[in-house]
């Protein structure tokens, strides 16, 4: 049994003490185990770091064209034919060619879509296949009427014009640079934009963008709503309207929300994107299992460390509890060494993370200066590396800790 001992806060005093005397005594055995933690650490926040950036550039680059989610009108479904007996008459169902749908009543929907929780942008669009000519030269394309403030408001198309401005009033619009370079226009120049049905009209070339994505910037001309509805002969109503949300990640239980709530057919980006979206979570699995075996490592090492520091000090851990030292804080000494430990590895193992992920960052770079392999790095990296790094110290010290406390004093004085 415990022996009265001084209080609490004396107890915890002598206990850092000790601690930090028995740390300081080892110096070489401490600054090898704080040594790897801090690597084990560095690595984590230098992988994390790395996929979180690659990730975080791939959706970038796949939803800045993109919407998180569409409503469209839901498409045509064939029916099996049946006599005047309702007797079966073909069996076989085929999927009937779509037509194109609008949305006529899209004004209401879209005041009541500015007002739905999570919905960030909301952007009404007409649009369809076409073809843009110049000096005989024809290029099939994709022509988006849009409403261009809400599209700003849904897409960085101000981030993405390479020159000429935003502007598709009227008989104006804007392409990709792709499609300028096939067709030889520049800014101001003039082009013919006719749809499948022959219907044409002359557009003034106001800006040139670039998505970062070549088909898209071969293919797609943006104009004004009513200029598209003209082309494409879709006056009574639009295409479909294409929503951004604050957690994209969430638009596949949304987009059904939604499409069960206005009997629309509502795709989220997810769907359209699933090798994507599989690959995003292959690589957080994986970087996941290399953190996990990085910290068993890290807290494995660890233990070992202590156990044998145990074993070394066990003269002296036994001559503090015969001299009344409970259990308690000789449980602390050990607890607070694992700490310590976890505490210099969070912050020398953020340092080292950082530097590697930004030197890996410089020394991939394209040539004209932006990274091939961006990354990531944050205050919530930093405070998550940190808590696992402390509680790997206190996890890897408990098996110790707990050994040196049950010791008993006379055997362990006696070195038996």
């Amino acid at each position: 049994m415990d022996t009265p001992s001084s209080p609490s806060p004396d107890r915890m005093r002598i206990a850092w003490f000790l601690a930090l005397k028995f740390l300081r005594e080892n110096r070489t055995q401490s600054l090898l185990i704080a040594s790897g933690a801090t690597v084990g650490i560095g690595v984590i926040v230098f992988l994390t770091a790395l996929i979180g950036g690659v990730q975080a550039s791939l959706i970038e680059q796949t939803l800045g064209s993109q919407p998180h989610l569409t409503l469209r009108p839901l498409e045509e479904e064939a029916r099996p034919a049946r006599d005047a007996g309702d007797t079966l008459v073909v069996a076989r169902i085929e999927k009937p060619p779509q037509r194109a749908r609008l949305l006529t009543d899209w004004q209401s929907l879209v005041a009541l879509l500015d007002h739905e929780p999570g919905i960030t942008a909301v952007s009404p669009m007409v649009s369809g296949p076409g073809f843009a000519n110049r000096g005989g030269v024809d290029k099939a394309v994709t022509i988006d009427g849009i409403d261009l403030a809400r599209y700003r408001q849904a897409y960085p198309i101000a981030k993405k014009l390479q020159s000429g401005r935003l502007d598709i009033d009227g008989s104006n619009c804007l392409v990709g640079v792709e499609l300028a370079a096939d067709l030889g226009v520049s800014v101001g120049d003039k082009i013919r934009l006719r749809s499948p049905k022959g219907i044409d009209g002359i557009f003034a070339v106001q800006g040139l963008f670039d998505y970062g994505n070549r088909e898209l910037n071969r293919r797609l001309v943006l104009v004004s709503i009513r200029s598209a509805q003209a082309l494409l002969d879709r006056s009574q109503g639009v295409s479909m309207i294409e929503l951004r949300m604050e957690r994209f990640f969430a638009a596949s239980d949304k987009a059904a929300e939604l499409g069960d709530r206005f009997g629309l057919l509502g795709e989220s980006w997810t769907k359209i994107n699933g090798q994507l979206l599989v690959a995003l979570r292959s690589q957080s699995s994986s970087t996941n299992m290399i953190n996990a075996f990085v910290i068993l490592g890290v807290g494995i090492a660890l233990a070992s460390v202590l156990v044998v520091a145990v074993i070394q000090r066990s003269r002296q851990i036994g001559i503090l509890r015969a001299m009344g030292a409970p259990r308690r804080m000789v449980l602390q000494i050990f607890l607070i060494q694992g700490a310590l430990v976890g505490v210099v590895a969070a912050v020398f193992g953020s340092l080292l993370g950082a530097g590697l992920a930004y030197g890996f960052e410089r020394g991939t770079a394209n040539p004209d200066g932006t990274p091939l392999f961006p990354v990531t790095l944050g205050l919530s990296l930093f405070g998550q590396a940190g808590l696992i790094a402390l509680l790997t110290g206190l996890v890897g010290s408990v098996l110790p800790a707990r050994r040196a406390a049950r010791l008993d004093p006379a055997v362990a004085i006696r070195g038996d």
